[in-house]
């Protein structure tokens, strides 16, 4: 009774918080928009506070899914209000919670237009995205994933840079599109058992045809979100134009959409049909780790840079989700699989950090100088050695470096490739070289050598607000690269439940 609507708070508070934001910030006068900054900040540190316990009230030895609530919501179709978190989804919901206040305190002073509306789209987006990771029931998963594209449509619209019309549409259609055709599957999964339940959808005894029209359906929704080559080219356009905080949930949340819609649908409802793509996928996600690296080093723009580099590291994700039957086929080794799904797992938490923190540093010189380009810089060290150091580390643990978040998913996912095919690994293993090639690139331009210009001279280094959002993030990258036992320990038994499903036929 304890936990009972714990994930109805997670999901709703920030949505109401975002709707008094909105009302708060009506006023005209000055106080009016101080308020709404406050407000929100307050209601976004809540969420976070209440998310403790989806951690430390975690049961680690059962699979099973937690914190469950259940109710009717459209009863003659079958509908419920349904929520629940296990080893994959409570990991997400802690990110999502920890990094949007993060966001909140990076725009703080920098929000001018509108920031009323800036921070209560941020709030209800938090919202909208918990209410992805928890959803056990396929409709309401589905409003909730569509519900969440129109607070980031505003975000790029609203507050973007000068094509961010352009990169907006771009966008919404793109995941829009990609997921009618994820309707299409729910529903024919609903004739089929009766139930939107996704956890009935997991033990569907589906033919083989049925399993790979329905994979099809879900890849053409979760690649586009992850997003995978060739479905990628909506994200660099949405990352240059989008305002910091929308780069920096967008790179940290909504991608990991991808990765766990895999996990959630298309591996354990078409575990046949994912052995038979799986080499498809492989493929897919070697070419992002590998050709999506070299462009990210002929980049001049720094966001554009992080955007590719944000490619390259989510082919790792799906590399290591289906990394599974070529490892089955081989050895049959459960563990090596295990190891894969993990990798990719602890890869996506690390991610977020990562590339949430470079979009953070990107945002902090842009405040600065206006400028995005690479060869607007130059010896920042010299006029800003606390933000450097920071940047440095980021930098670094981007590369995979030891001793880093960057390193424990990639290091994973190589050693379960060594465990399907060696070439899988090898080809995988060029992302260290590739990574560090383009992050030491864009570190070596922008942060040593000479001061560049008068510009860059007469920068200033970290303000109090910036250092705590920077700080924050480093530790989340620091403490993940140094102990990765506490989250690795969350997720083991449902990966370890999740592997056997998936390795056991339907057929």
């Amino acid at each position: 009774m304890a936990s009972f609507g714990l994930l109805s708070l997670l999901v709703w508070l920030p949505i109401l918080g975002g709707i008094v934001v909105l009302a708060v910030g009506s006023g005209a006068g000055g106080e009016s928009r101080r308020w709404d900054r406050w407000i929100a900040l307050t209601v976004a540190v809540a969420v976070f506070l209440l998310s403790i316990p989806l951690y430390t009230g975690f049961d680690t030895t059962t699979w099973s899914m937690q914190f469950v609530e259940r109710m009717p919501w459209i009863p003659s179709f079958s509908i419920e209000y349904y929520l629940g978190v296990d080893g994959f989804s409570m990991p997400l919901i802690i990110l999502t919670t920890v990094l949007t206040p993060l966001v909140m305190i990076a725009g703080w002073d920098v929000i001018k237009a509108r920031p009323a509306q800036y921070f209560a789209a941020f709030l209800i987006l938090e919202g909208l995205m918990v209410g992805v990771f928890a959803a056990l029931d396929a409709l309401l998963f589905y409003v909730f994933w569509e519900a969440m594209l129109i607070p980031m449509f505003i975000i790029i619209g609203v507050w973007g840079g000068e094509r961010r019309v352009y990169a907006t549409i771009k966008f919404f259609l793109y995941t829009f599109l990609g997921s009618v055709f994820m309707l299409v599957a729910l529903i024919y999964l609903y004739l089929q058992s009766a139930s939107y339940s996704i956890l009935d959808f997991h033990q569907l005894p589906l033919s083989h045809p049925e399993q790979i029209a329905i994979f099809i359906a879900f890849f053409l929704a979760f690649a586009v979100k992850v997003p995978m080559w060739p479905v990628h080219t909506w994200l660099p356009d949405a990352h240059v134009e989008a305002p910091t905080g929308g780069s920096v949930i967008l790179a940290a949340v909504l991608l990991k959409m991808g990765g766990y819609g895999f996990l959630r649908f298309s591996l354990p409802i078409a575990p046949d049909a994912s052995g038979s793509l799986a080499a498809v996928v492989i493929a897919l996600s070697l070419v992002a780790v590998v050709y999506i690296g070299f462009v990210a080093l002929v980049q001049e723009d720094m966001k554009k840079l992080i955007a590719y580099s944000s490619i390259a590291h989510m082919g790792f994700v799906t590399l290591g989700f289906f990394l599974a039957w070529s490892i089955q086929a081989g050895t049959g080794n459960l563990p090596g699989i295990a190891m894969g799904i993990t990798g990719g797992m602890v890869q996506m938490i690390s991610h977020g950090f990562v590339s949430g923190a470079l979009f953070l540093c990107v945002g902090v010189l842009y405040d600065r100088l206006h400028s995005r380009r690479i060869s607007d810089y130059g010896g920042v060290v010299n006029t800003m050695p606390v933000f450097a150091a920071f940047m440095v580390l980021f930098a670094m643990a981007n590369a995979g470096l030891p001793g880093t978040s960057g390193f424990v998913g990639e290091f994973l996912v190589i050693l379960a490739s060594f465990q399907a095919n060696i070439w899988y690994a090898v080809l995988a293993a060029t992302t260290l070289v590739v990574g560090a090639a383009y992050t030491l690139w864009l570190v070596k331009r922008v942060v040593f050598g000479p001061v560049g210009n008068d510009r860059v001279a007469g920068m200033s280094d970290l303000n109090s607000r910036e250092f705590l959002v920077l700080a924050i993030a480093a530790a989340g990258v620091l403490l993940i690269g140094v102990w990765p036992a506490p989250l690795v320990e969350v997720m083991t038994a449902t990966v370890d439940h999740f592997v056997q499903h998936i390795t056991t036929s339907k057929l």
